[in-house]
């Protein structure tokens, strides 16, 4: 078969197609436009919804000091400054309050309230966490319609640069996950809006502006950073990329392998209930006081996760799990009466050490996350002998402790329940509950440090004092000065 003749090009065809190819680039020039324009229309809409109500909260905030500035809120004790400063009154933190017996309240609502009326992903029934931080960063309960707009932003700015997995992969092997997770943070910090902005010249009134970008692009990168870390130490380096079509903690799922429905409700329940938990705890106070210094997001919360890695803020959900399997290995069953649970606590009490789990500083009563578990595993997982297990435990210890008459609250906390929900579904690799547990924080940390900012808090600076000054202060030889 013969060829057909090539066409033979004449100066007019090749100015003609000069002209196709121009028109060609243009038309291109201005579809890229749209789509960066349609890309941030989204962000800047609650960009927008956010600066109307910091502008409102920033005018009755200095109409409140104005008016109220000098009143004493309480009175602190020698044995509070000795001993944590717990329970001093000295923070600001609008997303969350705890009630000693309605547990945390998100911008006003428990947490039975936010799984009835937060936003749930097309085909599941617990919340997405993208609803309860439009929540707290903006105030008012999210339509479906607010929700998915946060979902749609953070898939958009979803990408991390090569060179975070760079740093991550130079990095041991052994290296504890949480290491890992905060190193992977801080080599994102080369991508801070705020710290770019501000080395340029920024009004005060701005800074809000550039840490409300950093911070949805940070919340938005970290379920891949993350994902990349469990891939890495415990899956052979064998890593699975993101589904643009996922919602937030359904993607982290995917990209962790876990293609389970139900575990990636239980993942949007997690990052949900974990979000927040007031002001004054290790990881937010530290994102806080960090922030308040003007360092950008990627600085302040790498700063609070390192707190969080703390065997006494985020590690107490693996020490549940180790206490269960070293009690029933001690047993010798997988399925303990709760004669025999009864019986391991006491010798647990009578060793001078504590039941993991139970035990809050300021709840009296179930921590309602507790619950809310315990709801999710009887609607999808009634068998499974483990969390049958953490549900005797629950039956058996709050008695035992009331009994002693000196535990204040006898009654199982959040992590008294996460692990064995993890377990169920194959995520074992007891480590990496603290990674899950910081991507969660994230929501809190990041709409306050946002808060912050659009406020115009100041650096934090408590005083201090030694302990020659406070006796000289005690024999009234010396006064302690505020300031």
């Amino acid at each position: 078969m013969r060829r057909p003749p090539v066409p033979v090009r004449t100066g007019n065809s090749s100015a003609k197609a000069g002209a196709h190819k121009k028109s060609f680039l243009i038309f291109c020039a201005v579809i890229k436009q749209k789509q960066l324009q349609l890309k941030y229309m989204a962000i800047a809409t609650i960009k927008e919804r956010f600066k109307t109500k910091a502008d409102a909260a920033s005018q009755e905030i200095k109409e409140l000091l104005k008016q109220h500035g000098q009143k004493k809120i309480g009175e602190v004790t020698l044995a509070q400054i000795y001993q944590g400063m717990r329970g001093v009154t000295g923070l600001v933190s609008e997303t969350s309050l705890l009630d000693a017996q309605e547990g945390i309240r998100f911008r006003g609502y428990s947490i039975p309230e936010l799984r009835e009326k937060l936003p749930p992903a097309k085909g599941g029934s617990e919340p997405l966490p993208e609803g309860l931080f439009y929540l707290m960063l903006i105030g008012d309960l999210p339509t479906q319609e607010d929700a998915n707009e946060i979902t749609s932003v953070l898939q958009r700015r979803s990408h991390v640069p090569n060179h975070v997995f760079d740093t991550i992969d130079a990095l041991p092997l052994n290296t504890h996950p949480m290491t890992m997770f905060v190193i992977g943070v801080m080599a994102l910090q080369t991508e801070s809006n705020f710290s770019k902005e501000y080395a340029k010249g920024l009004a005060k009134k701005d800074y809000w502006s550039p840490m409300f970008d950093d911070a949805m692009d940070l919340i938005a990168r970290l379920p891949r950073i993350a994902a990349y870390i469990y891939r890495r130490k415990y899956k052979n380096n064998e890593h699975i990329q993101p589904n643009g079509l996922l919602d937030w903690a359904g993607n982290l799922a995917h990209m962790m392998g876990f293609e389970n429905e139900s575990f990636k409700e239980l993942m949007r329940l997690y990052m949900t209930i974990h979000a927040d938990h007031e002001g004054g705890n290790v990881s937010a106070h530290t994102t806080h006081l960090v922030g308040s210094a003007l360092s950008d997001p990627y600085l302040s919360y790498a700063a609070g996760m390192n707190g969080l890695a703390g065997p006494l803020h985020g590690l107490a959900n693996q020490e549940v799990i180790k206490w269960i399997f070293e009690m029933e290995d001690e047993l010798g069953t997988d399925s303990p009466t709760k004669e025999q649970i009864s019986d391991y606590v006491q010798k647990t009490l009578s060793a001078g050490k504590v039941v993991p789990g139970y035990g809050h500083a300021v709840l009296r009563k179930t921590d309602p996350r507790f619950t809310a578990q315990m709801e999710f595993a009887k609607k999808h997982i009634p068998d499974d002998k483990l969390v049958n297990t953490v549900w005797k435990v629950y039956e058996t210890v709050p008695s035992i402790l009331q009994s002693l008459g000196k535990v204040k609250n006898p009654w199982p906390n959040v992590d008294a329940h996460s692990g064995a929900l993890l377990v169920h579904y194959g995520l074992v690799e007891y480590e990496f509950y603290t990674v899950l547990f910081a991507v969660s924080r994230a929501l809190g940390v990041m709409a306050s440090l946002i808060w912050d900012r659009a406020l115009g808090f100041p650096i934090e600076r408590p005083k201090s004092v030694t302990t020659e000054s406070v006796k000289l202060w005690l024999e009234e030889k010396e006064e302690i000065w505020e300031g």
